[in-house]
C-alpha cells in the first residue's frame, strides 16, 4: 500500500527553486526572500518536534545513519583522492596539449539551438538548478517526516541515501581513475592546479612513449614489455609528510602548494579530467528517486523534469561528456532500486502491523461478517496502538535529549551543506 502523503512538501520545494533562481533575476529579493523562507521552515520544524510519535523509530536508525554517514565520507576521501591523481599523473601539458572527445551529445545541442526558438534555448541554458538544490531538496523531503509527509524513520530515509551515495562514488572513483580520459574543457586543469607540467615517472615510462607511434604501440602488444628507455627522469617536489608520504607519487605535491596533504585533496573540487560519471547527475538522480518512491506526486515529475535540464546544461557548458549524464542515470536508478531490496528499516513498523494483525485476523473476518462495524474499528484501532507500544517504551527524557539533538545536528547538517555546495 502507498503512503499516502498530505499535500505541502511538493508546494515549499517548488517555493524554495523558484526564489533562489532569483539571485539571477532580482538579487534584491532573492536576499529579502531565501533567507525568511528558511527561517519559516526551520521554525516550523522546531515547533513540529513535540507532536512527533515517531522518535523511537528514528533512535533505532540513529546508528545505521551514522555509520551511512561516516561510509560516504570515507568515499567522498577516496574520491578526491583519485581526482587529484588523475589530474597530475600526466602532468599540465597533456591536459592542454590532448583535444577533448568527440560527443553527438554536444553535436546535437548545438543544432537544436538553430532549430528551437530563442525562448526555449534561454530557459535550456538557464541556472535553475544546480547540486546544492538536489541536496537541499533531498534534506526537505528527509525533515518531512515531522509533517507526517512521508513515512518514518527520516534518519532511515537518510542512512540510504548516503549509503547509496557512498556506493555510487566509490563505483565513479574507480570508473574514472581506471582509464584517464581527457577534459571537455582542456584549459580548466592549467587554471586550477599546479602540478607539475611533465608526466609522473610512471606515465613517462609506461604511457608516454606509446601514446602515439603506431608501430611502438604493435611492438608493445607483441613484447608486452615496457621496452623502451626513458632515460632519467625528472624529480618531483617531495615534502616530508611522515607517515602520509605515501600519497606524494599519487598527488604530486609543489612547492607553492604548502606542506598539508589534506590542502590538496579540498582543491581537488571536481578535477579536470572527465570523471566518469558525473557525479552532479548521481546526486540529482538519487534525490528524484528518492524522491518518486517516499512522497510521489506532481512535484516528483517536476524534480525529474529538473534532473533532465541539469543534464543537457552539464553537457551544453561542457562539465562531462553526454555518456558521463547518461551513465550517471541509469547508475543512480539501479543503485537506488538495488539498496531497496537490503534496507530493512523503513518496513519494520509496517512488519509489526502485519504481525499484530496476524493475531486477530481471525476475530477481524468474524466481526466483518457478523457487520459489526465497531468491533471492526476496535480492533484496527489495536493494532495499530499494538504498533505503537515498542515506540511508547523508553525514558522520555532521554527520547527528549535524543530528540533534540537530532533537530540540532539535522539543521548544522542543512547550513554546512548549503554553506559549501551553494557554489556548485
Amino acid at each position: 500500500m502507498r503512503w499516502r502523503a498530505p499535500p505541502g512538501l511538493g508546494v515549499a520545494a517548488m517555493s524554495y527553486v523558484a526564489i533562489d533562481y532569483l539571485r539571477h533575476i532580482s538579487p534584491t529579493w532573492h536576499a529579502r526572500l531565501q533567507p525568511a523562507l528558511w527561517s519559516i521552515l526551520a521554525l516550523a520544524a522546531v515547533i513540529r518536534v513535540p507532536f512527533y510519535k515517531h522518535w523511537f523509530s528514528e533512535f533505532r536508525a540513529a546508528i545505521p545513519f551514522v555509520a551511512s554517514m561516516l561510509f560516504m565520507l570515507s568515499a567522498l576521501l577516496f574520491e578526491a583522492l583519485s581526482v587529484r591523481f588523475v589530474t597530475a599523473v600526466l602532468g599540465l601539458d597533456w591536459h592542454r596539449d590532448t583535444p577533448p572527445l568527440p560527443d553527438t551529445g554536444q553535436w546535437l545541442l548545438l543544432a537544436v539551438n538553430e532549430k528551437l526558438p530563442h525562448v526555449i534555448v534561454e530557459i535550456l541554458r538557464a541556472h535553475i538548478i544546480g547540486l546544492h538544490h538536489f541536496l537541499m531538496l533531498f534534506m526537505m523531503l528527509a525533515f518531512s517526516v515531522l509533517f507526517d509527509s512521508v513515512e518514518a524513520p527520516g534518519l532511515g530515509l537518510g542512512a540510504r541515501y548516503m549509503f547509496t551515495m557512498a556506493i555510487g562514488r566509490l563505483l565513479r572513483a574507480i570508473s574514472f581513475v581506471s582509464t584517464i580520459l581527457p577534459s571537455a574543457r582542456p584549459w580548466c586543469a592549467t587554471a586550477r592546479f599546479r602540478v607539475p607540467a611533465y608526466p609522473h615517472h610512471w606515465a613517462q615510462k609506461y604511457y608516454v612513449p606509446y601514446a602515439s607511434d603506431a608501430n611502438s604501440i604493435r611492438q608493445l602488444i607483441q613484447w608486452d614489455t615496457a621496452y623502451a628507455d626513458t632515460g632519467k627522469y625528472p624529480g618531483d617536489y617531495r615534502p616530508d609528510w611522515g607517515s602520509m608520504s605515501f600519497l606524494i607519487d599519487f598527488l604530486r605535491p609543489t612547492a607553492s602548494e604548502g606542506s598539508s596533504w589534506y590542502s590538496l585533496l579540498k582543491k581537488a573540487g571536481g578535477g579536470c579530467n572527465d570523471l566518469l560519471y558525473s557525479g552532479h547527475m548521481l546526486v540529482a538522480v538519487l534525490t528524484a528517486m528518492a524522491w518518486t518512491e517516499a512522497y510521489g506526486g506532481f512535484s516528483s515529475a517536476l524534480i525529474w523534469l529538473f534532473v533532465m535540464h541539469s543534464a543537457q546544461r552539464e553537457i551544453r557548458e561542457r562539465h562531462h561528456y553526454t555518456v558521463d549524464c547518461v551513465v550517471a542515470i541509469y547508475v543512480g536508478i539501479l543503485l537506488w532500486k538495488m539498496t531497496g531490496y537490503i534496507w530493512p528499516v523503513k518496513n519494520a513498523s509496517r512488519g509489526r502491523r502485519l504481525t499484530k494483525l496476524e493475531k486477530i485476523q481471525g476475530r477481524l473476518i468474524q466481526a466483518a461478517k457478523d457487520s459489526d462495524m465497531d468491533k471492526v474499528r476496535e480492533l484496527l484501532e489495536e493494532v495499530e496502538i499494538g504498533s505503537q507500544e515498542s515506540q511508547n517504551k523508553g525514558p522520555n527524557r532521554a527520547m527528549w535529549v535524543f530528540a533534540c539533538a537530532t533537530i540540532f545536528s539535522a539543521l548544522t547538517i542543512v547550513l554546512l551543506a548549503f554553506t559549501w555546495t551553494s557554489d556548485g
